[in-house]
């Protein structure tokens, strides 16, 4: 599905508000804008909204340039989704309970190859998914160590090097359980590299072919692919910049890299369109059955206010009420992608840079205009497209992705 959708640049402003679903606020395209606006601002070449109601045609909402070259932001391009990744890896476990190859309940180590995990190590397929297992992150020891500049230790252990699952599970396992498991949330991404290795071995098929099988192919996720090891992003792609910690220096392209380090946790590439299509689809019930997206949205309370985690979705309280989806930051890329309980209206967010804080404030302070409308003064002012500003948004939407990347 191509985003056929208006834009709003730095430069001008064209086209006609989509009819809201109905019974919930319009979304204030002038109020995304300004939060955009606020993420260039913040060191971002370039950021984009794209926000969809039901059926209706999407809104793109862009400010700011895909590449250092001067080219405009294209919300139609390709781009690296991070930890979005694990919604879909979520999905293939869920699908895989639903055919009762996996006991969520159950300990993870039955679903690994043998040896994956100690034999003492208890924590379920469900803590698991919950980030609530006590497993140690291994990308905290491949990020920038203590005195190591980011943009050197993406260079020195990220972008080129190769590494395979069970190098980084064992990696994580030298640490050991970090707290008895069920008791506390600390988000993890080698909870889902175990996730994809369970897929691998249940199936006996790879990754990358189980996720094309079961949920690009059936979806028509034409510009959504995993791709580990290979580095580029084929086709039309907006390049990302990783944030040097010293901010005089200049930004790193970022771009090409092969993507092993986070593998099931974070490697997928896409697009704002196959994106608001998979999550569209995702809530509203067209991937999973209803018991098993029951169980997904099912968020328990995360040390940040206002955030929640399920199983792979998580759950972000904005003025109106809740939305469900994921966030994900990787070298040069930071995206969020959200839906209300329905799917109704699907919102993504993207910026291409990272390891910048401020951007990535500026990026999820345009959930609130997305999906609650106008706040304050502004909603006595009718919604439109054509609106060219907006008061600065109310509230700071929290942040809870990992900004080191």
């Amino acid at each position: 599905m191509a985003v056929s959708s208006v834009v709003l640049a730095v430069t001008g402003i064209t086209g006609a508000t989509a009819a809201p679903v109905a019974g919930a606020p319009a979304p204030d395209a002038a109020g995304v804008r300004t939060a955009l606006e606020r993420t260039v601002g913040a060191g971002a070449p370039g950021a984009f909204a794209v926000i969809r109601d039901g059926e209706g045609a999407p809104q793109s909402v862009a400010v700011g340039k895909a590449n250092l070259d001067g080219t405009p932001m294209n919300a139609d391009w390709r781009f690296r989704v991070g930890s979005n990744t694990k919604m879909f890896t979520a999905v293939l476990v869920m699908r895989l309970a639903e055919q009762g190859r996996i006991d969520l309940d159950r300990p993870m180590r039955d679903y690994l190859p043998a040896g994956t995990l100690p034999e003492n190590w208890t924590m379920t397929v469900r803590q698991v998914m919950q980030h609530r297992a006590g497993i140690y992150d291994h990308t905290n020891d491949l990020l920038e160590q203590s005195g190591e500049e980011t943009t050197a230790a993406f260079e020195k252990r990220i972008r080129n090097t190769v590494y395979t699952p069970a190098d980084m599970v064992a990696l994580s396992v030298k640490h050991g359980v970090q707290y008895t498991p069920g008791t506390r949330y600390t988000y993890s991404n080698t909870d889902y590299v175990l996730l994809g290795m369970a897929v691998e071995h249940l199936t006996g098929r790879s990754y990358a072919d189980v996720l094309r099988t079961e949920v690009i192919e059936p979806l028509g996720l034409t510009r959504t692919s995993f791709v580990v090891p290979d580095k580029t992003i084929a086709g039309p792609h907006i390049t990302g910049y990783l944030t040097n910690d010293d901010r005089s220096k200049p930004l790193l392209d970022s771009t090409e890299s092969n993507g092993s380090w986070v593998w099931s946790a974070g490697a997928v590439i896409s697009s704002a369109a196959d994106m608001d299509r998979f999550v569209g689809a995702l809530l509203g019930g067209r991937l999973v059955s209803d018991a098993s997206l029951r169980q997904m949205t099912a968020a328990l309370p995360t040390p940040t206010a206002k955030i929640a985690y399920g199983l792979g979705l998580r759950e972000v309280s904005l003025s109106c009420g809740k939305v469900y989806g994921h966030g994900g930051i990787v070298q040069g890329y930071q995206t969020q992608s959200f839906a209300t309980r329905d799917g109704k209206r699907t919102v993504v967010a993207f910026a291409n840079a990272s390891n910048n804080g401020a951007v990535t404030q500026g990026l999820m302070n345009a959930l609130e205009p997305a999906f609650c409308g106008a706040t304050g003064p502004a909603k006595t002012a009718k919604p439109s497209l054509r609106t060219k500003r907006s008061p600065i948004p109310a509230v700071n939407v929290p942040v809870a992705d990992d900004t080191r990347f």
